[in-house]
């Protein structure tokens, strides 16, 4: 049954003008408001959608990770996708499966980076860098921001290789990933990405920026960007209050031999 007083709730709008995988998740959104689908049904499978709204698998997929992301339905082997609120969570919720998903977080949110400056770096910031004490790296931080969310998502620090240290057009509000720029200023490539993530307590001085009470439970989220070489390019760590980010993973296990789990899904093709 539909929570009657959640079907008058506005629910949140993914705004602009978006591609068709945007497109398709605001239709869901809406006929999950309506009641079409109410909590605890299930929302049709990709390959349903694909018929239904001539788009492609990958399409589709992006459309209920959205929704995974706004914390209205949950997605679950052999069982479906299922709709487990009319109203999304608080907070921003962030999927990953590959590095693509990351460009994704980068480009629904936007960091406001200050101005940065170039920094001789000691042994200390050279081993965390995996670099030689005395570099001249590129050091930057900034608040990111969700749309429609009035307090920070986190406070990010960047350091950038010497190599990019002359990166253009970042300071300011950056709708994107810093990578993304280093990739087409530069002409690098970042091939994988290791991330790490810890509980802590925020320090003083970031909990004034985040506006939370100092020392209270917040994520502590650090990513090595690297190129084909396994060389660090970029390190970003991310301090996130507890109650406005979560993380969710895909782990995929391969058997060999294994065919696909879904017979009737149509060839793959590019994301409309």
């Amino acid at each position: 049954m539909s929570d009657p007083a959640a079907r008058g709730k506005a629910l949140p709008s993914l705004g602009g003008s978006p591609p068709r995988y945007q497109q398709l998740a605001q239709t869901l959104l809406n006929e999950i408001g309506s009641g079409r689908y109410p909590v605890g049904s299930q929302l049709p499978t990709e390959f349903e959608l694909c018929e239904q709204f001539g788009v492609s698998r990958s399409t589709a997929r992006e459309a209920l990770k959205r929704l995974v992301q706004l914390g209205l339905v949950v997605r679950q082997a052999r069982i479906g996708t299922t709709v487990k609120s009319t109203a999304s969570v608080p907070g921003y919720r962030q999927l990953t499966a590959d590095v693509a998903d990351l460009h994704q977080y980068a480009t629904d949110t936007t960091l406001v980076i200050e101005p940065g400056q170039t920094r001789l770096i000691n042994a200390t910031e050279a081993e965390m860098l995996e670099a030689s004490a005395g570099e001249t790296w590129l050091h930057l931080q900034g608040l990111r921001r969700a749309t429609g969310e009035a307090r920070p998502i986190c406070h990010t620090e960047l350091w950038l290789h010497p190599a990019f240290r002359a990166i253009q057009g970042i300071e300011g509000p950056l709708r994107g990933s810093v990578y993304g720029a280093i990739e087409q200023q530069f002409g690098e490539v970042v091939t994988s990405v290791e991330q790490e993530i810890r509980a802590v307590a925020i320090a003083p001085h970031l909990a004034e920026v985040l506006q939370v009470p100092r020392h209270s439970p917040g994520l502590w989220v650090c990513r090595k960007y690297r190129n084909h070489r396994d060389e660090l390019i970029e390190l970003a760590i991310s301090v996130h209050p507890a109650d406005r980010f979560s993380h969710t993973s895909i782990l995929r296990r391969e058997w060999a031999g294994d065919a696909p789990r879904d017979d009737k899904a149509p060839p793959r093709g590019r994301g409309a």
